[in-house]
């Protein structure tokens, strides 16, 4: 069983569960929809072909080239540079509430995001609802429906037409916590949402909390690994908790 190595300070929030714990707690009210433990290859090793319902955009975004690599039971994502996008790693579910575990790796300057999505919902781009985005020094929690990510807000910002009154609305839509994280080690990652809320644990303890309207969005149909530069991911798991 690989290693895992936890740093993890200055938080305001601080628990003494461990992320075992945490994850015991949601699969005891929860329905399992997903798993992957990436312990398989590829057909061919130089093409990208994830297995087990993951998708990515490397086709239209990287011109084809491979993104995503499955290597001693890891998944490991690097932008290549020809990407116009950074890495988005799809799998489809389904649920109202539900949360995601997983265990992922940085090195300076890498980002992992878990974004929930919607593409039905058209009054927002691409189907965008609501993310956590980690660094190795930050926490960022992220109401994309009614943020960023709304149509006329994004037309706006594109136009660099926001008004002082959007830029104040677009500040409550975001929360960032500090983290210190090791960076070349493996740290948990636990995401919930439920109603408006979404918390997220790291390595056994609460990482931060935010509330706003667009988590609760009755129909989370996929989630999306983003990754803008390299991040390694492993051992996925993904409940309905509503």
């Amino acid at each position: 069983m690989k290693t895992m190595i936890v740093t993890l300070a200055g938080l305001l929030f601080v628990s003494q569960a461990t992320t075992a714990d945490e994850v015991a707690a949601i699969a005891g009210r929860g329905t399992l929809l997903f798993e992957d433990a990436f312990e398989r290859d590829e057909p061919e090793p130089d093409g990208e072909a994830i297995g087990e319902g993951w998708t990515s955009n490397s086709g239209w975004r990287a011109k084809g080239r491979k993104q995503v690599d499955l290597d001693e039971g890891v998944m490991k994502v690097t932008r290549v540079k020809e990407a116009d996008h950074g890495v988005a790693i799809f799998h489809d579910v389904s649920f109202q509430d539900g949360a995601v575990a997983l265990r992922f790796k940085l090195r300076p300057g890498d980002d992992l995001g878990l974004d929930f999505v919607d593409r039905e919902l058209k009054s927002v781009h691409a189907g965008h609802l609501c993310m956590a985005v980690v660094t190795l020094k930050n926490l960022r929690l992220i109401d994309h429906k009614t943020g960023g990510m709304d149509n006329q807000i994004r037309a706006q910002r594109q136009a660099g037409e926001l008004t002082p009154e959007l830029k104040k609305l677009l500040a409550t839509k975001v929360s960032v916590r500090p983290l210190e994280l090791s960076a070349d080690a493996w740290h948990s990652l636990l995401v919930v949402v439920e109603g408006d809320v979404m918390r997220v644990n790291i390595d056994g303890r609460k990482a931060g909390v935010f509330q706003s309207p667009g988590m609760a969005h009755p129909t989370k149909r996929m989630i999306t690994l983003a990754v803008n530069k390299s991040a390694w991911v492993d051992d996925v798991k993904i409940w309905r908790l509503k």
